[in-house]
C-alpha cells in the first residue's frame, strides 16, 4: 500500500455525506468571531439577520460539539485569522475534501475569498494534500456541493458558484467522479442571500434524501427519484428556519437545529434519530445550519 493510500485511509476519505463521520472541521466562534466589537461591525455588511452573541454562540457551539463528541468524533479547528470575517466560522464552504486530497474553492461571496490563506495553512498542518485549486473567473463554494453518491456529485450553480467553477472542479476530480451534475438555483432573494444547493438538499441516508421541492429544478428532483431515492419535503413554513439544513453523522442519524418540530416528526416517521442544538445565534442569525457549520474530513466507509 502506497504512503498515500495509508494517509486516505487514515486521515480523509468522504465520498459520501452519510457514513459514520470520524473526524471533522470547525471554526469555534472565539476564533471566527473573536470578540463582539468585531462582530458588531460586520455583521450587517455580511447580510447576518442579527447580531450573534458572542457568549450565547459560545454556549451553543459547546452544545453542538458535545453531540458530536458524544459520537466519538475527533475535532480539527482551524486557528483564528486576522484576515477572515465573522463568516469563517461556517467551515463548511472554503474547500472540498476528496478521496485525493482537498480542493480549495474560491468564494462567491467576495469576503471569504481571504479565507484560502486560513485553509490551507491549516491542511498542511494536518498533512492533507490539496489537489487543486478553484481560480478566477470561476467561482465555488463548498455549500454548493452534494455527494449524490461515491461516483456521483451535484453542484449548485447560482450567485455563489458558476459553471467555470463547475468545470474546473470536473477537471480536478476526472479520476474520482464519473458524473458531475449542475444544478440551477433560482435568484430566490437575490445575490446578497446565501442560497446554496445544500439549503434545499439533505442527504439522510444513501437512498434518503431530505428535500425543499419548491427551490429544485423538476428535473433534478425526477433525476433523484429515477435513481430510487425517497425523498422527504421539508414543510414551506419550516424552511426559513433552516429545517432543510441537516447533518448526517451516521445513515439516518442527525443533527438539525432546535424549532423544526414538523420535520422532525417527518424524519422520525422513516427511522431517523433526531439530535438538536439551539442555533439561533450560530445558525439564524448567520443562515447556517449544522452542515455549514462542519467540514467532515473522513467519513468511515460501509460495507454496501
Amino acid at each position: 500500500m502506497s504512503k498515500h493510500s495509508q494517509t486516505s485511509q487514515t486521515l480523509f476519505n468522504c465520498n459520501n455525506m452519510v457514513d459514520p463521520i470520524k473526524r471533522i472541521i470547525l471554526k469555534h466562534p472565539k476564533d471566527a468571531f473573536i470578540n463582539q466589537n468585531k462582530i458588531d461591525s460586520e455583521y450587517k455588511s455580511l447580510n447576518f439577520l442579527g447580531a450573534p452573541d458572542l457568549k450565547e454562540s459560545s454556549k451553543e457551539f459547546r452544545h453542538f460539539t458535545k453531540i458530536l463528541n458524544s459520537f466519538d468524533i475527533k475535532l480539527h479547528f482551524i486557528e483564528k485569522d486576522d484576515l477572515t470575517t465573522i463568516d469563517s466560522i461556517y467551515a463548511h464552504d472554503p474547500l472540498i475534501i476528496s478521496n485525493s486530497g482537498a480542493i480549495i474553492c474560491n468564494m462567491g461571496k467576495k469576503s471569504r475569498i481571504p479565507e484560502k490563506v486560513a485553509i490551507k495553512n491549516f491542511l498542511k498542518s494536518k498533512n492533507i494534500p490539496i489537489l487543486g485549486e478553484i481560480t478566477d473567473p470561476g467561482k465555488l463554494e463548498g455549500g454548493d456541493i452534494v455527494w449524490i453518491n461515491q461516483n456521483t456529485i451535484a453542484v449548485g450553480m447560482g450567485y455563489r458558484t458558476n459553471m467555470d467553477g463547475i468545470k474546473q472542479l470536473s477537471k480536478l476530480l476526472t479520476d474520482i467522479v464519473e458524473e458531475i451534475i449542475p444544478v440551477p438555483l433560482p435568484h430566490w432573494n437575490g445575490p446578497e442571500d446565501c442560497l446554496h444547493l445544500m439549503s434545499n438538499l439533505s442527504p439522510i441516508d444513501h437512498n434518503l434524501f431530505l428535500v425543499y421541492p419548491r427551490l429544485l429544478p423538476v428535473n433534478f428532483i425526477e433525476y433523484l427519484l429515477e435513481n430510487n431515492i425517497e425523498l422527504i419535503n421539508v414543510p414551506d413554513e419550516e424552511y426559513e428556519t433552516m429545517a432543510c439544513n441537516v447533518l448526517a453523522i451516521a445513515p439516518k442519524k442527525v443533527i438539525m437545529i432546535e424549532g423544526n418540530p414538523l420535520t422532525k416528526k417527518l424524519l422520525e416517521k422513516n427511522n431517523v434519530k433526531v439530535y438538536t442544538y439551539k442555533g439561533s445565534e450560530i445558525s439564524l442569525k448567520g443562515s447556517g445550519g449544522p452542515t455549514c457549520l462542519t467540514k467532515p474530513l473522513f467519513r468511515k466507509p460501509l460495507n454496501r
